[in-house]
């Protein structure tokens, strides 16, 4: 492999892989619509200051001498870029195909899965074994707190040892290219695709894995199961093979016991305390002791975006999170609800069919989660372009919101006009919550927020 181009490449999952080629060695080059609008001027920035070239992404980039072209799932075949390697006859790669096979490249190889909390693990996973000496490559989906200062955007650690770890993505099915040495099932809970479908996938990357598959014995689903190297975790099991007991929220984290010792997270929320679990249990098998991995783990900062503090003014913070689907938002109203204020969640929904078929059930945690004076604020459904069925708009969820009995519910066309409300309804004590995914700009949005409360 001696040069490659990227479609897509200001990406979270296809810069991770662009960046490891261009470590290893590789001439790398990409192009994406978001440069070509002049936004992500940071990724871009971070990009090329390793050495990779962005092209624009009118099929100009595409030469003969290209070893592959490496097209995001998102991307469609009229793109120039595809279409002109197509013309050419130019290998075409999806990001899942060319992640198994760095994946496999490795001799351990963890893939951690699950439709919630991956990112996260996956980092723990990465950073335990980076700083217990063991020289992991880890590729994520998120922005790595720990490694901002690092060339490039910090969603890889690169190493050139034994150990890969990756997350493991069920929602496309390319769960199914992977055949780990350690496998991790976070959880299993409505995201893509149907409860059987999920429990299905994970059961057969369980029996193809070699070593051991590491399951959250919490939920039901995981419990189904079935395989003769099952390492379990729990925060209700004492009987599993890694418990934790006594979680306590701290004023900027989290405490809990596990093994009769007392440790600290600098993360929020008990889940984290479950993420902690499984990334523990994993680096033993990977020869880190047990309660080192968990004293390395107690200044893990997170990933960005994950119930993220952005900053606060005038008695205000303001919170980044990814939470799209109902699991995940549950979980960040449980960890946000365990500290006093009030929240004015703004959520931005991505994806037509997601929200056709989890948008009630995304509602409903909402409803559930948030208290009678919490507002609920939404924006239109995130859409960055292509040929899609428009029948649903977030104007229907707050809709169904109200009906199942939060009225501070409220739609708002644009950002903007959701913004302008957000600020004109924020008083001191508040937690303004922006959550959502895919959406590169909601960062942005908080900041903007800050600079105007």
């Amino acid at each position: 492999m001696k040069k490659v181009s990227f479609c897509g490449i200001s990406g979270s999952g296809m810069s991770a892989l662009a960046q490891i080629l261009a470590l290893s060695g590789v001439e790398v080059q990409g192009s994406d619509r978001n440069f070509d609008l002049e936004r992500d001027a940071v990724n871009r920035k971070a990009l090329e200051s390793i050495g990779i070239r962005i092209v624009p992404q009118d099929g100009s980039g595409i030469t003969s001498d290209l070893d592959f072209v490496c097209a995001s799932t998102a991307v469609e075949d009229t793109i120039a870029d595809v279409r002109v390697a197509k013309e050419k006859n130019i290998p075409i790669k999806t990001r899942p195909e060319l992640l198994a096979e760095i994946f496999h490249s490795y001799k351990y190889g963890v893939a951690v899965g699950g439709t919630s909390g991956k990112t996260t693990t996956t980092a723990m996973i990465g950073y335990i074994l980076d700083k217990a000496g063991k020289k992991p490559c880890m590729i994520n989906g998120g922005l790595l707190k720990d490694y901002e200062q690092q060339p490039g955007i910090p969603n890889i650690i690169y190493n050139q040892g034994e150990i890969c770890v990756a997350e493991a993505d069920e929602s496309n099915g390319s769960i199914d290219l992977y055949n780990p040495y350690i496998a991790v099932v976070n959880n299993i809970s409505a995201d893509h695709k149907s409860l059987e479908e999920l429990v299905a996938l994970f059961q057969a990357l369980a029996n193809r894995t070699k070593q051991a598959v590491i399951i959250n014995d919490d939920y039901e689903l995981c419990r189904q199961i079935k395989t003769s190297n099952l390492v379990t975790f729990s925060l209700q099991n004492p009987a599993a093979d890694f418990y934790a007991t006594d979680i306590k929220a701290l004023p900027n984290g989290t405490a809990y016991e596990f093994g009769g010792r007392r440790f600290t997270l600098k993360l929020i929320g008990a889940f984290n305390v479950a993420n902690a679990l499984a990334a523990i249990a994993v680096c033993q098998q990977l020869g880190v002791d047990k309660f080192l991995a968990a004293e390395i783990s107690q200044n893990f900062s997170g990933t960005k975006r994950r119930l993220e503090v952005i900053g606060e003014k005038n008695g205000v913070a303001v919170i980044d999170d990814f939470a799209h689907n109902p699991d995940k938002v549950k979980a960040s109203l449980s960890a946000l609800r365990q500290y006093a204020g009030r929240l004015i969640v703004l959520f931005q929904p991505h994806g037509f069919g997601p929200m056709r078929s989890l948008g009630k059930e995304i509602m409903a945690e909402f409803v559930h989660g948030l208290n009678v004076e919490d507002i609920l604020v939404m924006p239109e459904i995130f859409f960055v372009g292509g040929t899609v069925k428009k029948d649903i708009s977030s104007a229907d969820l707050i809709t169904h919101a109200r009906i199942l009995g939060k009225p501070n519910a409220y739609f708002y066309p644009t950002k903007a006009e959701a913004e302008a409300f957000i600020l004109r309804n924020a008083r001191e004590g508040d937690r303004i919550v922006i959550m959502g995914a895919r959406d590169n700009s909601l960062t942005e949005l908080c900041k903007d927020i800050i600079e105007k409360l």
